[in-house]
């Protein structure tokens, strides 16, 4: 019985249709990984710095599946792909161009010839960093069948290990899709030699009943998402293979028994409204896998803190190292959170940029929280008013009206230190500025009070990095 790999599209649908934030992106290729898909496909790599940072932090935490990472018709852009992907234990490069008359001239304004040329120099480009490229053929099935043949020969020929042909349009009935995909295997021998992937649109609702006809008909690949919008759905599919893979003799690596409650973690995650005034989000975090002693390593804890997304320089390193020291001759372990409290208080200890001058807070159970905010800049009072969700939300929104910025709040940490009616709070605030962590540490009886100084801690860490470049 022949393996059909599934390749979970879920992240390139973020963004167009559901958001999600950096950390959730990597909590969701690990439940892929869990899951057992074959291939974990991720967003391209931009001019921006976090979409390396994004693919480098994906690679390091997928340990089964393959990493795929599309690239554009360019040699920088193969090469900066590249750099940010080659650390995967199993990395993909894709090399995605359009086949179809229609988009390769009204949207790439290239003729066939053109393209053709282009697509080889991409793969061969590509094969020569990574043994496993793949070569996706965008709007396939309203392609001319002979050039679809020539190019996807070429790409071949060039060195990619599997080509996928999409129905974009989504017009096709699965028996009209069967026959498209059998055709293939009769024009162009060399897919003999290689894995056929397939991409169906679910426009009219039939994307998972052609991925399954062109597994028939001999694909050896089926994109599809956990979360799926209009694509097939990865629970359907290897439902499908799981059930009926004897008629099909074929099969999936998905684990079938965690298939509900993983496909529902996810479904929650990228179904969690996320409002774009607020700094939080509602997603979720490991907090499990980290727990230190005094026995360990200064190397075993700076990896650990690397796991947690912070990027130290030696100096810094060398401060979390010592205070973890004085903390861990007291305690037999030390948590996720208490390494954020150590990161956040040790680490990169700078002037402050901004300084709370007062604040004045207003909510209840009858009326939406205020914050009314005076900081201090350079001598100068600087003030905001806003509206939020609860009296926390409020402050950091008050927060970026007055300085203007605004930056993904990774963690919101809340923590008491002593006991009794006036017990202290600790507060730890995590902001993710360029791909990069930094963390605050805030500590009162007032919560809020706790909490805006934790956020103004981490925010000027990021405003003296900024301004020392």
């Amino acid at each position: 019985m022949r393996q059909v790999k599934i390749s979970d599209v879920t992240m390139k649908q973020a963004g167009k249709q559901f958001t999600l934030s950096f950390r959730e992106k990597i909590e969701l290729a690990k439940l892929l990984d869990a899951l057992g898909v074959s291939v974990i496909e991720l967003e391209g790599v931009g001019e921006s710095r976090t979409d390396a940072l994004r693919v480098k932090s994906v690679a390091q935490a997928v340990q089964n599946s393959t990493v795929a990472v599309p690239v554009q018709l360019d040699e920088a852009n193969i090469t900066a792909v590249w750099n940010a992907l080659k650390t995967a234990r199993h990395p993909r490069l894709q090399v995605c161009a359009p086949v179809s008359s229609v988009q390769m001239e009204y949207l790439y304004h290239k003729k066939a010839e053109a393209m053709l040329e282009d697509i080889k120099q991409s793969v061969t480009l590509c094969r020569a960093l990574c043994a496993d490229v793949e070569f996706v053929a965008d709007d396939a099935t309203r392609a001319d069948e002979q050039f679809l043949a020539g190019v996807l020969t070429a790409a071949i020929e060039a060195g990619a290990a599997t080509v996928t042909v999409c129905d974009s349009a989504g017009t096709m009935l699965p028996g009209e899709f069967s026959s498209f995909v059998s055709r293939l295997y009769q024009t162009v021998p060399a897919l003999s030699g290689v894995t056929l992937g397939v991409n169906c649109s679910n426009a009219l609702s039939l994307a998972d009943a052609c991925a399954i006809a062109a597994v028939g008909a001999g694909a050896g690949e089926v994109k599809a998402a956990a979360y799926a919008q209009s694509t097939a759905s990865v629970a359907s599919v290897a439902e499908i293979l799981a059930a009926r893979g004897d008629s099909l003799q074929a099969a999936s690596s998905v684990r079938t028994a965690q298939l509900s409650r993983i496909v529902g973690q996810i479904t929650w995650m990228c179904q969690t409204e996320k409002k774009k005034t607020s700094p939080f989000d509602s997603g979720v975090r490991d907090d499990e896998g980290i727990y230190l002693s005094a026995h360990d390593e200064a190397d075993d804890l700076l990896k650990a803190v690397a796991k947690l997304g912070y990027d130290l320089s030696e100096e810094d390193g060398a401060k979390v190292v010592e205070a973890f020291r004085a903390i861990a001759a007291k305690k037999e372990q030390v948590g996720i959170r208490e390494l954020d409290a150590i990161v956040a208080s040790a680490a990169m200890q700078v002037p402050a940029a901004y300084r709370l001058d007062t604040y004045v807070i207003n909510s209840g159970n009858t009326i939406a929280s205020s914050a009314h905010m005076r900081l201090i800049k350079d001598e100068q009072v600087l003030e905001g008013v806003c509206l939020g969700d609860g009296p926390i939300d409020a402050a950091f929104l008050a927060i970026e009206q007055i300085t203007g910025r605004h930056y993904e709040l990774d963690d919101f940490q809340l923590q008491a230190v002593t006991e009794g009616r006036e017990a202290m709070g600790q507060t730890i605030v995590r902001l993710r500025s360029g791909g990069k962590l930094y963390s605050g540490r805030g500590i009162s009886t007032d919560i809020v009070c706790a909490g805006i100084n934790a956020y103004l801690s981490a925010l000027n860490k990021i405003v003296y990095e900024e301004e020392s470049v």
